[in-house]
């Protein structure tokens, strides 16, 4: 089954021999060019036989095939990075303007009545392949407490429960975990084993890492340590849906449409709307877009280039044009990563080899064995699900209120998220409905950056209903009882600190110096 996911131009005998055909440049001399053909041609041979001798260190057979398809799909990605790179591909930015208008449907113009009929047929995707390392927390980032005692993964299956009690359904809840993920998350979800839920897992890939000075993989065995490998990003759900065999399996059991998100973003929860809409309009994939702000310039993008509907990362884009990308004139709209997808569609492009994500290089270090030695300099090849918006039949986006993306990256959002600004309901996140506007801005500083420096220095979340900004920034702690209201900033000078008092209201402050409350 796998074999069909691997790209015809690199099945083992086109692969080995190195010898595809050289590309036309411009502005460059012919010896330039076949200086760039030969080292691309070369480095790619030498990364065939790497991969080819780290294929022959998997003892267990199934293993084994599972394994070099994942390296045939690596070698694809790998060989089109080289070809990029050799050719300085780079988006044409005169080409690129703002989504055609029927490129961005409305919320608000989606039909609306409960499309009960299609959530037989849905599948709800959530991407759980991050560690909680950024927020200092150990094991999968789906399981920090986020609300109430419940974490990301109690939260989703409370709103799955809650939906399949509701319309008398059986909505499937399919977890993508990466080798980060997958022991953790096979334990924590013996719990949901009595709930009224059918929880189904399947892994991302695992590639190499690639050494930067040699573009040989990193790992000597399948066996190597594991940070000799990376899971490539989330574009790479389409691969390991169809190599795990878990897209087969969805569709044999009358799956016909996948909601995924991230697990992270605590407003992704199943539209009956947008659901509705995909299956009448007969689009195959529909990215979920939300009015950009002054938080989320460095956020993808879509955009029209050529006629067709493409994600535009900021890493893709020139740097002499950044400015004009975070513009809001411009760009309308960012990439919420809600999407929903036609399975047969995923199954089709899969088998056709079509999907050429564009790459995103990410460079990392491997930390060095002995003292004194130097780390090794190391790149990832990364993809992104938004990118495949161009693959599919009549792809567009949908312009969603923004209570549909609530991610939590850091301790300022997890500030948001726990307090009194929502109440939970099923599961789901529902904002005051005495709050003005939208969400205030919460910027806690680098004291606040682990879970556990967080809870010590917040012991109860303040009352945020009237808060429209909040900067924290030093050694501050917070007491019980506390209102914010307007915009307040609270500044703890170097080697001071401030204890800001039990049942303070504060409303349109700056805090500054030092503020000690000393127990007696």
């Amino acid at each position: 089954m796998a074999s069909k996911a691997i790209p015809s131009h690199l099945r083992p005998q086109a692969a080995a021999n190195g010898s595809a055909e050289a590309p036309r440049h411009h502005g460059k001399t012919q010896s330039h060019v076949a200086f760039e053909n030969t080292s691309t041609n070369v480095a790619a041979s030498q990364m065939r036989n790497a991969l080819n001798q780290l294929s022959e260190t998997v003892d267990d057979p199934s293993q084994k095939k599972r394994f070099e398809a994942e390296m045939d799909n690596f070698f694809a990605l790998f060989r089109r990075y080289l070809n990029d790179r050799a050719k300085s591909n780079t988006i044409d930015w005169n080409k690129i303007n703002p989504p055609a208008p029927e490129q961005v449907v409305n919320y608000d113009k989606l039909p609306n009545s409960d499309a009960v009929d299609f959530l037989n047929k849905l599948a709800v995707v959530k991407l759980n392949g991050g560690l909680g390392t950024s927020m200092g927390c150990v094991g999968p980032k789906s399981v920090i407490e986020v609300r109430d005692g419940m974490s990301f993964l109690d939260l989703s299956v409370r709103q799955i429960e809650y939906l399949n009690r509701t319309y008398d359904v059986n909505v499937p809840f399919v977890l993508m975990n990466s080798f980060n993920t997958d022991d953790d998350t096979a334990s924590i979800i013996k719990k949901y084993e009595g709930h009224n839920i059918d929880i189904l897992t399947f892994n991302q890939s695992r590639y190499p890492r690639v050494l930067k000075d040699s573009l040989l993989p990193a790992p000597k065995s399948f066996k190597s340590q594991l940070s000799d490998w990376y899971p490539p990003g989330h574009g790479d759900v389409f691969e390991s849906l169809y190599n795990s065999g878990m897209l087969d399996q969805l569709i044999e059991r009358g799956v016909e449409y996948i909601f995924m998100s991230n697990a992270d973003n605590l407003g992704a929860v199943v539209d009956l709307r947008i659901l509705q809409h995909m299956v009448e309009t007969k689009a195959e994939y529909i990215m979920e877009l939300t009015d950009k702000t002054k938080a989320d310039v460095k956020g993808g993008t879509i955009i029209d280039y050529e006629g067709k509907a493409r994600l535009l990362e900021i890493a893709q884009v020139p740097k002499q044009y950044v400015n004009e990308f975070k513009s809001i004139k411009k760009f309308k709209y960012f990439n919420t990563n809600n999407i929903w997808m036609n399975v047969k569609a995923i199954k089709r492009v899969v088998e056709e080899n079509a999907l050429e994500l564009e790459i995103i290089p990410n460079e990392k270090s491997i930390p060095a064995d002995k003292k004194g030695e130097a780390d090794l300099s190391v790149l990832q090849l990364e993809t992104a699900v938004g990118a495949a918006i161009r693959f599919f039949k009549n792809a567009h986006g949908v312009n969603v209120p923004r209570k549909r993306f609530l991610p939590v990256k850091t301790c300022s959002d997890l500030m948001l998220v726990k307090s009194n600004l929502y109440t939970l309901s099923h599961g789901q996140l529902v904002m005051d409905a005495s709050r003005f506007g939208p969400a205030p801005l919460i910027k806690l500083g680098g004291d606040f950056k682990k879970v556990a420096q967080f809870q010590k220095r917040i012991g109860s979340i303040p009352n945020i209903v009237e808060l429209d900004h909040l900067t924290v920034t030093g050694d501050v702690n917070f007491g019980r009882g506390i209102v914010l209201k307007g915009t307040v900033i609270i500044v703890a000078t170097e080697n001071s600190t401030i204890d800001i008092p039990p049942g303070s209201v504060l409303e349109n402050v700056v805090v500054q110096g030092s503020l000690r409350i000393l127990e007696h």
